[in-house]
């Protein structure tokens, strides 16, 4: 989690961040499609 100091920082932060072409070229770390319907396993059932 990122704690900015002010929503100013963060809003520049972010632009800068989607500016820069290194993120523009980055290839995706997972496969989008298998996050959403992969599914999940309980963990921990409190009923």
């Amino acid at each position: 989690m990122i704690e900015w100091p002010s929503k100013e920082a963060r809003d520049k932060g972010n632009k800068e961040m989607m500016e820069d072409p290194e993120m523009k070229n980055m290839d995706m770390p997972f496969d989008g499609k298998r996050m959403f319907w992969g599914g999940f396993e309980v963990l921990l059932d409190t009923r």
